[in-house]
This record gives structure tokens, C-alpha cells and sequence, in this order.
């Protein structure tokens, strides 16, 4: 496997000779009992009784490996380099069919402290540009093991999107002097007409400019640039935990497959980023989630691959979710 940057989009793409097919699995490897099939132990928070409740493991097959370097490299006109990074499993429960928004509020908060944990571990090696977590929910969101999962990547390279982000809170602040995402969620609130959900603490929304049906954001209603930093204690963990549980049950109800990603702020150890480029990242970036429902065909027309074409409108959406039922614990 290599890493290969599109010059025109700036896209890195991975490619590999053996056409992505993953191995088939008998017994499930995330279950109590099967550690021998996945291991290494990168974190662990036992339940009490001598078991685990969460626990992280490389990936079975990973698509970055942390030993090397980046060996980055032209061909020509062309950049290249290693698969370098990590790609870690929260495994979020012992349970094999219990979902995520089916755990407690505590056992969902032992899943954040684990993000917590890994993302503050991983920022540490200077190589990691960026440590993106992630969780795929549902067959039709790619969830390719039943066992409720998240996963987490490092990658010598900050992803296009969160790049975009990056310039626009920065471009923003830099002509208002105040956080683009602190504005749009004092709107949201203002208006109610987008908004799922929100107390003190967490606004849930969806966005203006939805990408599909039913999309959802979380963040913080009071501004924190750094997720590993704002839920260092068992409180916050505890009060976000609450807040996404209800999120996610609601969703559920509407659509149970989904794709849900963490926005934090970049490593600015790494050893290659330009720290003078985010200089006042403290003060204009937001972490939050981003939740998409997996209910897009998986065949459109070029156009609405080029352009995303959302058949719900945000406010209708809105207002579904705030009807719908949360989970309940």
C-alpha cells in the first residue's frame, strides 16, 4: 500500500494491490473470550469485575502502519509516501448487539474517555498530522464487523475536508474576530427551527446546507477549539455522553445506519506542520461531530456527485428528530 496525492484536489489516496477485500472472520474478535484473535491491548477500562468494559486494539487489517517513517517521495511531478499512521478499534462493549446509544450514559462516557485518551497519546508522535476518529453504523455505513466499534486513524497528513474548515473558521476570525461556529450556533438557537436539540452545554442541529437527510452536528455551546482538552474530566464526559445518546436514539428512529466523525484540531507537534499557519487556531476552530445517515443511493448521477443533492430540507428534518423519541438508558 502507498499514498498517492492527487495534485488538483489535494487529496492523498490510498492505493493497494489486493483490490480491498478483507479476510472473512468465524468468531467475532471484539468479544469477551476472542482477545487472542485481536492481542495487543492499547487501553483498557475494566467494568469491575475483572473484565473489560472498552478496549482499544490495532486494527486487524490496518490501512496505516505505524512503524517508519513517512518516506515521502516524487515520481516525477507526483507525491508519494509510506502508509504511515495508526488505525486503532474502540471496541465500546463487551455486548455484541448493544449499540451505542443503547449503552448507559456511563458506558458511553467510558467510550469518550477512551477517544480522549488515544487522540492525547497519539498527538504525542511528532509524525501524526492529524488523528481522526470515526464509528460506521449499519451494513449500508460500511460497518464491516457487527460488534458495535469505533475506530481511530493517525495520518501524517490533515484530510481535505477538515483543511477546508481549517481556512474558513480561520479566514472568518480573521475578518470578524469571533469563531464562525460560535455564530452559527447562536443562530441556530436564536432561529429553533434547525435545531434537534441543545441545553447549556451541547447544541445538536441540522445544518443549513445538509449534505442528505437527517444530518446532524454536535458541539459545544460555550467555544473550545480541542475535543481531548474539553472533555478531560468525567463530568463533561458524563454530560456529553447524555447529550449523544439522545442524539443517537433519535436518529435511530428515522435512520439506524449512519457515519459519525469527530473535528478536532490538528497535531501542532507534528513535525511538518507550519505552526505560524494556525496561529490562532485556539481561538477560531470548533471541535464537534458530524453525524451523515447512511440513506443516500449508492448510485447517483455525476452532477450529484460533483454537487450533494439533499431531498429533505434541514428545517423539515429538524423537526422530525425533535419528535422522534430519544433512547433511553
Amino acid at each position: 500500500m502507498e499514498l498517492r496525492r492527487d495534485p488538483i484536489s489535494g487529496n492523498w489516496v490510498i492505493q493497494e494491490d489486493r483490490g480491498g477485500v478483507r479476510p472473512a472472520h468465524g468468531s467475532c474478535p471484539f468479544c469477551p473470550g476472542q482477545e487472542a484473535l485481536s492481542p495487543l491491548t492499547i487501553y483498557s477500562h475494566p467494568n469491575g469485575d475483572g473484565r473489560w468494559q472498552v478496549r482499544v486494539t490495532p486494527h486487524l487489517r490496518p490501512l496505516y502502519r505505524i512503524e517508519g517513517e513517512a518516506q515521502r517521495r516524487a515520481e516525477g511531478m507526483y507525491d508519494t509516501m509510506r502508509c504511515l499512521g495508526a488505525h486503532e478499534v474502540v471496541v465500546e462493549t463487551p455486548s455484541h448487539h448493544t449499540t451505542l446509544s443503547r449503552l448507559t450514559a456511563e458506558g458511553v462516557a467510558q467510550v469518550l474517555r477512551a477517544y480522549v485518551s488515544r487522540i492525547s497519546d497519539l498527538k504525542r508522535d511528532s509524525r501524526f498530522r492529524y488523528i481522526t476518529v470515526f464509528r460506521d453504523q449499519g451494513v449500508r455505513a460500511g460497518q464491516d464487523l457487527e460488534h458495535p466499534h469505533s475506530e481511530i486513524t493517525a495520518t501524517p497528513f490533515i484530510p481535505r475536508r477538515v483543511v477546508y474548515e481549517l481556512r474558513s473558521l480561520q479566514l472568518h476570525y480573521t475578518l470578524k474576530e469571533r469563531c464562525l461556529l460560535c455564530d452559527v450556533a447562536a443562530h441556530e438557537i436564536a432561529e429553533g427551527v434547525r435545531t434537534v436539540e441543545w441545553d447549556d452545554q451541547f447544541i445538536a442541529f441540522c445544518p443549513f446546507a445538509s449534505r442528505m437527510p437527517y444530518e446532524i452536528w454536535i458541539l459545544p455551546t460555550h467555544h473550545h477549539s480541542t475535543f481531548e482538552e474539553d472533555l478531560c474530566t468525567w463530568d463533561r464526559q458524563l454530560q456529553l455522553a447524555r447529550f449523544l445518546k439522545s442524539i443517537l436514539g433519535r436518529l435511530e428512529s428515522v435512520e439506524p445506519s449512519f457515519h459519525l466523525v469527530l473535528h478536532t484540531t490538528p497535531n501542532l507537534n507534528a513535525k511538518f506542520d507550519r505552526k505560524d499557519q494556525w496561529r490562532t487556531l485556539e481561538d477560531d476552530f470548533h471541535w464537534h461531530f458530524e453525524i451523515l445517515p447512511a440513506n443516500v443511493p449508492q448510485s447517483t448521477s455525476y452532477s450529484l456527485k460533483e454537487v450533494f443533492y439533499n431531498s429533505l430540507r434541514s428545517e423539515q428534518a429538524a423537526e422530525e428528530l425533535r419528535k422522534a423519541g430519544a433512547g433511553e438508558d
